[in-house]
């Protein structure tokens, strides 16, 4: 056979295998990507049982199903459904004790991640909130794990996830006369802590008080310090589509340092730490920056170098605690809880009982 020949047909056959890898490669990555939507979905299950299991001394625990606006990227603008309200789940908190004939303030509390859920992570603080006589509700908004692949290609990262949280709430007040609707507040974390600061800027009379915790606020400087497959999540063609590089704006108004101007000073307090490996302290400068340029009013504490990074006051130690007891006094000066937490001692007692 002609050498030319010969190294014509290897080539083929190699272009062949390879294609066939390829298709193999894809396949094996969908199958484990269908996987893990099924272990979310068991992780799921087991967490609801574990909120009983944990809460059930001091709290009625009980899961609804509600709807925020309908999803703001169809594939198929035509299809039968598209346009619907998008579906979700919401964990409620309810003290015990509680007497339905008195007012109860309400805490909203959106779970962080990217793609994430509100697991029992959130366990100690949720009995913290009760002890005081708070209601708590948590929103499962689009794009939370444990729900299978079409509610996880359902997010909207800086966009109407926030009005899925603002549902809930609304959701609270429709269904439970004893919730005082002058007296509700919003608290969040990570990319909870964006979930609030954006409520608060949407709907500025709808809450009293809130709390940001180490909050995501720069999306665009967010990219620049995060891995690609971080990035990804945000680029994916049900996401935004489109690299911070090739849409700036699109990243800027998911992000709350870029949109200041909105803010109307709901009381808010704002923690960060100097050590947080998961939210950059520069972009929750940004925010300080931001809000300060704005000239508007609230509070804010750059910690330094606090054990537990990014989780350095939703722990379980005693430094955790104590910064806890700042938030819930911020929290307790507009809301008037039956019991707040005013010293350590108090965050001990409504911790469990032996």
């Amino acid at each position: 056979m002609n050498k030319y020949l010969l190294i014509f047909v290897l080539f083929g056959l190699f272009a062949v295998a390879n294609a066939q890898l390829d298709e193999t490669v894809q396949l094996i990555k969908n199958n484990d990507n269908n996987l893990q939507h099924r272990l979310d979905r068991l992780e799921k299950l087991v967490d609801d049982l574990l909120w009983h299991e944990r809460l059930g001394d001091i709290a009625h625990v009980d899961k609804v199903y509600m709807y925020g606006p309908p999803k703001w990227k169809e594939q198929n603008p035509t299809a039968l459904g598209a346009g619907n309200p998008v579906k979700f789940w919401s964990y409620l908190f309810f003290p015990k004790d509680i007497d339905t004939s008195k007012k109860y303030p309400l805490i909203v509390l959106p779970h962080g991640g990217v793609h994430a859920d509100f697991t029992t992570y959130y366990t100690h603080i949720v009995r913290e909130l009760v002890s005081q006589g708070y209601i708590v509700v948590a929103a499962e908004y689009r794009g939370s794990t444990g729900y299978g692949k079409s509610h996880y290609k359902k997010i909207d990262y800086g966009g109407l996830e926030v009005e899925d949280v603002f549902a809930s709430k609304n959701y609270m007040l429709e269904n439970y006369h004893f919730i005082d609707s002058k007296r509700v507040g919003i608290m969040g974390w990570s990319h909870g802590g964006l979930i609030t600061l954006f409520n608060i800027f949407n709907h500025p009379k709808d809450f009293a008080v809130a709390y940001a915790g180490v909050p995501v606020s720069d999306l665009v400087s967010r990219m620049g310090y995060y891995e690609d497959d971080y990035r990804e999540l945000y680029e994916a063609d049900y996401h935004i589509g489109q690299s911070a590089h090739e849409n700036v704006e699109e990243y800027r108004r998911r992000s709350p340092a870029w949109n200041t101007d909105k803010f109307q000073n709901t009381p808010l307090l704002i923690h960060t730490n100097t050590i947080d490996n998961d939210v950059h302290v520069l972009e929750v400068e940004h925010l300080i920056k931001s809000l300060k340029a704005d000239r508007k009013e609230f509070e804010y504490k750059v910690y330094e170098d606090v054990p537990g990074g990014h989780s350095f006051d939703r722990m379980d130690t005693k430094i955790a605690k104590e910064i806890r007891v700042k938030i819930y006094k911020h929290l307790s000066k507009y809301l008037k809880p039956s019991k707040p937490i005013n010293t350590l001692q108090d965050i001990q007692k409504a911790g469990y009982k032996f």
